[in-house]
């Protein structure tokens, strides 16, 4: 605090990420320094990485002496007021439904985060791996923050001659709070890419958070094809997002 007002905010998460919001126009490089000092110290857990706008997760990292990042990247930060949501023609038609997954269903999706994973957080392929993203997926669906799409309703009849779910896109939230969601863990199979299927798993996962009385939602990228499909859904980019992992 400065004067009585909130200027800088550190979260040191239960997973290591380090998590800062404090703008330079509100406070000193100096002051943000001894902020996530106090977090880590608070929280006497390891640094596994930062999160945050670039400029500010850029002074955070300088407050301490770590080995080089294994990942250290700055993304696009893109917000969507959710009553100006573009919803896909598909979506509307009922081409495609978005819900939250099955039971049934959780085996496939985990191994999808854990694809989602080694391409896009650069993790190494390990049993490690797929336990911490069956334990992810879990938690998530449990939590209601999870979604697949079911192309065009298709089922397809399976050796007992029972149909089954055709699933083609998978998405969560990272965060929510209940007037702002966070998009996060976006994934299509790269053999079904190309086909709109990212955009309508995210479209209907913040149909539901509208529902649910969210406003706004939020997420940054890397990819230009990633960027072009939440453009299209009405997505703006405000700035750089920075995610390092240690």
């Amino acid at each position: 605090f400065a004067d009585g007002q909130l200027v800088g905010v550190a979260a040191h998460c239960w997973n290591g990420m380090l998590l800062v919001q404090a703008p330079a126009e509100l406070t000193t490089p100096e002051t943000v320094g001894e902020l996530v000092r106090h977090a880590v110290a608070a929280s006497g857990r390891a640094i596994s990485g930062f999160s945050g706008t670039a400029d500010q997760v850029q002074v955070a990292r300088r407050a301490f002496t770590l080995p080089p990042a294994t990942l250290d990247e700055v993304e696009g930060l893109y917000t969507l007021e959710l009553e100006h949501l573009r919803v896909p023609v598909a979506l509307a038609t009922t081409a495609v439904a978005c819900r939250a997954p099955r039971v049934e269903e959780l085996p496939l999706v985990a191994q999808w985060r854990r694809a989602y994973h080694i391409e896009t957080l650069g993790s190494e392929d390990s049993p490690e791996l797929a336990e911490r993203c069956r334990r992810d997926i879990e938690q998530l669906a449990t939590q209601s923050l999870l979604w697949v799409l079911e192309a065009n309703g298709a089922r397809e009849a399976d050796d007992t001659g029972e149909a089954s779910t055709t699933l083609v896109a998978m998405t969560a939230f990272n965060a929510r709070l209940p007037e702002i969601v966070q998009v996060g863990g976006v994934f299509t199979p790269p053999e079904l890419r190309g086909r709109g299927y990212a955009r309508c798993v995210v479209a209907g996962s913040l149909l539901d958070a509208r529902a649910a009385g969210a406003t706004r939602a939020i997420l940054f990228t890397k990819s230009p094809a990633a960027a072009r499909a939440y453009e299209a859904l009405g997505f703006t980019r405000v700035g750089d997002y920075a995610l390092v992992l240690q």
